[in-house]
């Protein structure tokens, strides 16, 4: 049997500060991480395309540079062509296409969202202004029609992520001693059914917010789900009830924080941009973009992260209930 550490309910004065200290420190770290990550949000070092001369390539960055230090990193290419494919398959975030004889284009990808279609439009238009000319601008991975701000994949992560968490949570509050083997059977019923869930939510037959196929985001919801909830399994058990004010931070704070679904990583500060490059949100929600909108940007990094996340943890769960069974099974032989 599941043998959770034991319970020791807090009174006296433990009882009526231990509440207050912890919700205040879990709301100051939530608005902290929040606060540095969105309130005056700017690229870093944000991947661009340029196609042109060497000259033209290096009159561009040092452009960018000049609007915003340390913004952007440009990349040249050879053609408009190549350019294009790099700004659909999410290598570069937008392509500045210069010529000798038309105006310069801009291409970039709305799905995206409009804070990056904004920072990139104001950015190339302040460049070609310098040479005299007007810049056209296209779109060339527009969101989806339900999906007008490419908002809805935050949204629906941070509901999953949340479900994953109170999961993780009440299968210990709600069936302390379970077997394992039915922890992970719940767990499992628990992925499979939010993924089916939030497909149909977000697909086609939904508010049609992801237009990617509905095995495919059913099967990337269904890993992101069981790697939160297994995940959140896996602090509880180590830490008892210390774990949920633990597991809400790295999961639900950090993680969304990072997840990339309302802003690319490369606008978070340097300190939270690794964060989103591990934890189950961030890679998940990538992955997710890419197989609507970017030729499957970030897919098969997610799947193995996701799959990692959750046999880890799910093995930790594990080897931490054996100790609980040897005696158990010895004293059954015996």
């Amino acid at each position: 049997m599941d043998a959770a550490p034991p319970q020791r309910p807090a009174d006296g004065l433990k009882g009526v500060l231990m509440p207050v200290v912890v919700v205040l420190v879990i709301g100051s770290i939530f608005v902290s991480v929040y606060l540095a990550a969105f309130h005056a949000p700017e690229p870093h070092n944000l991947p661009v395309a340029v196609v042109g001369t060497a000259q033209q390539t290096r009159q561009a960055a040092d452009g960018l540079e000049r609007g915003i230090p340390g913004g952007f990193e440009v990349k040249r290419y050879a053609d408009e062509s190549a350019a294009r494919h790099a700004v659909q398959d999410r290598t570069v975030y937008a392509a500045y296409v210069t010529g000798a004889d038309c105006s310069p284009e801009l291409l970039y990808a709305g799905a995206n969202g409009p804070s990056v279609t904004s920072t990139v439009s104001s950015a190339f238009s302040a460049v070609a202004r310098t040479s005299g000319r007007t810049l056209v601008e296209k779109d060339v991975v527009p969101a989806a029609d339900g999906d007008t701000r490419s908002m809805s994949v935050f949204y629906a992560a941070f509901g999953l992520v949340l479900a994953g968490f109170l999961f993780g949570m009440m299968t210990y509050q709600m069936a302390p001693r379970l077997e394992f083997r039915w922890r992970v059977t719940s767990l499992a019923s628990f992925s499979v059914l939010g993924g089916v869930i939030m497909a149909l939510l977000t697909g086609s037959l939904g508010f049609g917010a992801l237009p990617g196929p509905f095995l495919g985001i059913t099967g990337l919801v269904a890993l992101m789900g069981a790697a939160v909830g297994s995940a959140t399994m896996a602090i509880m058990r180590l830490f008892g009830r210390a774990g949920l004010p633990l597991a809400s931070v790295i999961l639900l704070t950090l993680g969304n924080s990072t997840s990339g679904g309302t802003l690319p990583a490369a606008y978070l500060p340097g300190w939270l941009r690794p964060l989103s490059e591990i934890l189950p949100v961030g890679v998940g929600v990538r992955a997710i973009q890419g197989l609507s909108h970017f030729d499957n940007d970030g897919l098969v990094q997610g799947i193995a992260i996701l799959a990692g996340w959750t046999m880890l943890c799910a093995g930790l769960v594990f080897w931490l209930d054996f100790p609980a069974r040897r005696p158990t099974a010895t004293a059954r032989h015996a």
